[in-house]
């Protein structure tokens, strides 16, 4: 991670695969780079099961980068493996680090079946059975005919995972289904009783076998793209264990620490700080705090306490393994964690997390060029969705984050609706700013910048007329209401 750098998700759940997004990317890469962007978060880039329509966390093939005919298509929904390593060269080439998605949790799509004991548990709970040990016939082999046994040998049998939810006999009943000999893993998540399993065929992290391909796997992925960084998924449902040792292995391998971000979605500091105890802070986590802060101020509107903003976050008790984000893929409308941050606010958060000294601001690909889809809610009806682009404000950020947020940052969140801070410049950066928001009527705070009789703008061009500070160095600043204003030096 660079000094003020920003990371960018380029993806959301509902890009058209008509797009290509590997070429697309790599058509943007310089504007990227020119915009401030210093690492993008690709999506999982391996062989899913729903052909091109797969996000990519329905994992197949791993080793399958849209290179081998398997599951109805060659390339996946973002393109080919060629098109893969053309996009990251790209964005290697303009000084952006590329982070990799790792899933590794459960398989899908087994070529064949095993028959093999094992005990049914309700999906809600998973320390009690709910019936007796029995036989099922289980999707658990897989063989990848498609690929032919190039970059590995390894099959897959029911004896390197722990869990399915399916049974052919029955056609799915809505059991999860623990086999025999097996136990779910500790060190996961206690939703459920224990929330190891999640999806598909649930991969035993205890057995040597799974291991050793794993780490065979992990080193020829990373030395293939010559991966920055990774963000792995859903550990919650991982034991932390295996990241340790995984982790750990690859460092030695490759002699070079990889920055690491670790997707535990849990709106509870304490099992986040318990998390990045494990790994002694080696690791960051996003801030699913802070998210649901933006998400309540969003809904509430002017009703929310400002002051309150930070309180309880991530980001504010553990800065430096704070990974903080407005939305992703999970929390937009339609999806899983489905909890938007209102377009109104989005310009808010986005200034609070990209213009402040703490944290590793994430930047959502929907925010950033806004989004157009639908599909079924919960209650079974199918919906249009329009996110609204919000990037002419997020790169008038970013240009006031490159530019002008060094320095001291001296904090002003004292107000129900209208709060502020300003960075005062370094050597190299000598320059002030003042940033004040307000999520009710507009605002007035006045702020210390260090700068005396000197003029500032409001770089939004919310406000047009300048503001002048004192002979003490501190200004009048104000921005209109439910916005932001952030005034820079001349």
């Amino acid at each position: 991670m660079s000094t003020n750098g920003v990371m960018m998700q380029y993806f959301h759940w509902y890009l058209d695969p008509d797009l290509i997004l590997w070429n697309d990317l790599k058509t943007k890469a310089q504007e990227l780079a020119d915009a401030g962007i210093t690492a993008l978060w690709l999506p999982p880039a391996y062989k899913g099961t729903a052909k091109t329509h797969d996000v990519g966390y329905s994992v197949y093939d791993l080793y399958d980068l849209g290179e081998f005919d398997q599951k109805g298509t060659k390339r996946t929904k973002y393109g080919t493996k060629d098109q893969y390593l053309e996009a990251i060269a790209a964005l290697q080439e303009v000084n952006i680090q590329v982070y990799a998605d790792i899933v590794l949790n459960h398989r899908l799509g087994g070529d064949e079946t095993e028959i093999v004991n094992a005990t049914p548990f309700h999906q809600d709970n998973r320390l009690n059975a709910s019936g007796e040990m029995r036989e099922i016939k289980t999707f658990t082999h897989f063989t990848f005919p498609g690929r032919q046994k190039k970059y590995s040998d390894f099959e897959w049998h029911w004896y390197h995972f722990n869990a399915v939810d399916y049974d052919d006999y029955t056609q799915n009943d809505g059991n999860v289904y623990l086999f025999e000999g097996k136990e779910f893993n500790d060190y996961v998540a206690l939703e459920k009783g224990n929330f190891d399993y999640l999806m598909g065929c649930n991969v035993d992290f205890d057995n040597p076998e799974t291991y050793e391909e794993l780490i065979h796997w992990g080193k020829w992925y990373i030395d293939l793209i010559k991966a920055d960084g990774l963000r792995l998924d859903a550990v919650k449902h991982i034991p932390s264990k295996f990241f340790l040792t995984w982790l750990d292995d690859l460092k030695k391998f490759f002699n070079k620490d990889l920055f690491v971000v670790a997707e535990y979605w849990q709106d509870e500091l304490e099992t986040l700080h318990w998390y990045l105890d494990e790994f002694q802070g080696r690791i960051s986590v996003f801030d699913v705090s802070l998210h649901y802060s933006f998400y309540r101020a969003s809904e509430q509107g002017e009703d929310y306490d400002m002051q309150q903003i930070f309180d309880n976050t991530l980001v504010q008790q553990r800065p430096s393994c704070a990974v903080t984000l407005v939305d992703n893929h999970d929390s937009q409308p339609l999806q899983a964690l489905e909890s938007p941050v209102k377009p109104w606010f989005k310009p808010i958060a986005y200034a609070l997390i990209l213009l402040r000294e703490q944290g590793y601001p994430c930047i959502f690909y929907a925010d950033y060029y806004g989004a157009d889809y639908e599909d079924y809610g919960s209650d079974g009806d199918r919906y249009p969705i329009h996110l609204p682009s919000h990037r002419w404000i997020i790169d008038k950020l970013l240009y006031a984050r490159q530019h002008y947020g060094y320095g001291p940052q001296y904090d002003y969140l004292d107000h129900f609706n209208t709060i502020g801070w300003t960075r005062l410049g370094d050597e190299e950066h000598p320059k002030a700013m003042a940033v004040i928001l307000s999520n009710g009527p507009e605002g007035f705070k006045s702020m210390e910048v260090g700068k005396i009789n000197t003029k500032f703008i409001d770089l939004t061009e919310h406000i047009k007329e300048p503001i002048y500070t004192n002979d003490e160095g501190w200004g009048e600043f104000r921005c209109n209401g439910g916005t932001v204003s952030v005034w820079v030096q001349e």
